[in-house]
């Protein structure tokens, strides 16, 4: 089962995260995520989220 973000800024961070992997696959997760809860003024929950989210896709 995957789980879908809730809310539009969410969906959007997790859509850039997963483009920016493909363009500079050398910058890491940690920083990805700090660099898209600024850019889409998401909460710490929300980067709680996004940890859980790409940490379930890498094993999945």
């Amino acid at each position: 089962m995957t789980v879908q973000p809730e809310g539009e800024d969410l969906r959007k961070a997790t859509r850039w995260i997963s483009d920016e992997r493909l363009d500079n696959p050398g910058a890491t997760l940690k920083d990805l995520i700090e660099k898209a809860c600024i850019k889409f003024d998401l909460s710490p929950k929300d980067a709680d989220f996004l940890i859980r989210f790409f940490a379930e896709k890498n094993n999945g």
